[in-house]
């Protein structure tokens, strides 16, 4: 069994840019069967200091992001994040799955916007860097949209492997960032394989794209920046169900005891469904904590 921490803060179950209203108000009561058990453990998300957001943000945006109030959740949500990983780190837990209440992988250097305030994954890079000594990185993003934020701040950063399953396919000269077109399109859809199919095929894709680049890479710690914006009937729908989210679950765990000594952090991106997200989030938790 391992050592799983989550990361909730109540103001994500009342606001959440990603939703301009509740889509985790049936959290953190539907993680009781797990909080439960000695190995799983609820951790409250507190706020980020400045001075962290700082390392990666221009004043600029931090003014923008206070004037927002859709932004509310912003310092807790990053707060959480980097929270989750210090602990991972410093070996009190072994993984961790962070909820946030606004988004990340969409904020750069001196913007942000389509729903995230503070890229959270990159002032973590930045703490873990300068507080832990840690190098290395490895950030696989399944989220429906193509993570533009994160890539503008670690673009020319050769310490982090980024991997962004979205609509298009590219790869940076040295091979560390990288974008892999989801399988999902229409005429999927109109196709009497949508469906399971559907799932196989995007998960076939992310093992295929990620499992020998981060094998080679060898990182500190794993990112997961997970969307269930990509299920069925949420807004950014590629056809898939909660099977192939758990499918990828189960193949990030294996993976970061692979190459990290299990050090993997799973951060919430988009999804705006409610229902969507109590059905998705406790099944991965689960797995993470077997």
């Amino acid at each position: 069994m391992k050592r799983t921490g989550v990361f909730y803060h109540p103001s994500f179950s009342r606001r959440s840019y990603l939703t301009q209203g509740a889509r985790l108000e049936d959290f953190p009561q539907a993680l009781d069967n797990l909080t439960c058990r000695p190995n799983v453990t609820l951790f409250e998300s507190p706020p980020i200091d400045e001075k962290w957001i700082l390392k990666v943000h221009t004043p600029g945006l931090i003014r923008g992001v206070r004037a927002d109030p859709l932004c509310s959740t912003a310092w807790h949500s990053v707060g959480g994040v980097v929270l989750a990983a210090e602990k991972i780190w410093d070996g009190e837990i072994d993984n961790a799955f962070a909820l946030i209440g606004a988004g990340g992988h969409h904020a750069g250097r001196n913007y942000f916007g389509g729903y995230c305030c503070f890229n959270d994954v990159a002032i973590t890079i930045a703490y873990l860097r300068e507080t832990r000594g840690a190098r290395r990185f490895a950030i696989l993003d399944t989220d429906a949209h193509h993570g533009d934020g994160t890539r503008d701040l670690l673009s020319e950063d050769p310490d982090v492997l980024h991997v962004c399953c979205c609509g298009m396919d590219f790869v940076s000269k040295d091979g560390t960032k990288v974008d892999i077109q989801a399988p999902g399109s229409m005429d999927i859809f109109s196709r009497p394989e949508h469906g399971r199919n559907v799932d196989r095929a995007y998960s076939a894709k992310i093992k295929t794209a990620f499992d020998a680049r981060v094998k080679d890479f060898r990182p500190d710690l794993l990112f997961w920046y997970f969307g269930f914006d990509t299920h069925q009937g949420d807004y950014g729908s590629l056809g898939l169900s909660a099977s192939c989210y758990r499918d990828i679950a189960v193949f990030m765990k294996q993976t970061s005891e692979d190459v990290s000594g299990g050090r993997l952090e799973v951060v919430l991106g988009g999804g705006s469904r409610t229902d969507i997200a109590t059905a998705v989030i406790p099944p991965i938790i689960e797995i993470l904590q077997s």
